[in-house]
């Protein structure tokens, strides 16, 4: 029997580890990400349908404060702030914020995710917009309640291609 040495031992089984978990044979090793297809053209009720199924939306005016110019005069920058007046407690707090943008390609622009650690719920953001159309804020608490408001904005040079 030939002996082995403590590194190469430790080399070897370090090789079998890599192999493993790349191989996906270790279970609980977290899933590879996945991009949306390229081209993909979603509707805007299509994509809330996939993520919120058929939750209502509460109006969050005087609770959820969006800000989003008027007119953006280029459509590839385009600076928004969502704020909500909502509890950040460890039993109920801001789980997650969407800006939607209703008239791009892709509508839903980004998800924030929040731990009641935060403190506040704030989220600030330079997003992409195709063209003239509605931009939502939504908010969602922990217990699964949302919360909803939109703006109009004019683009007066398109960020998307246009």
């Amino acid at each position: 029997m030939t002996e082995i040495s403590r590194r190469a031992l430790l080399e070897r089984l370090g090789v079998l580890g890599v192999a493993a978990i790349a191989g996906g044979f270790i279970p609980g090793t977290p899933a590879g990400a996945a991009a949306q297809p390229l081209g993909l053209h979603e509707k805007v009720d299509d994509a809330i349908a996939r993520l919120f199924g058929g939750r209502p939306m509460k109006d969050g005016r005087g609770t959820v404060t969006l800000q989003v110019p008027l007119i953006a005069e280029n459509g590839a920058v385009v600076p928004v702030s969502v704020g909500a007046d909502l509890p950040m407690a460890p039993t109920s707090w801001v789980r997650h914020v969407y800006i939607v943008a209703d008239r791009n390609r892709i509508p839903v622009v980004t998800r924030v995710t929040l731990a009641p650690e935060a403190g506040r719920a704030f989220v600030g953001a330079n997003i992409r917009l195709g063209e003239t159309g509605d931009v939502r804020a939504i908010v969602e608490q922990s217990d699964g309640t949302l919360w909803q408001v939109r703006r109009e904005v004019r683009v007066t040079v398109s960020g998307c291609g246009g």
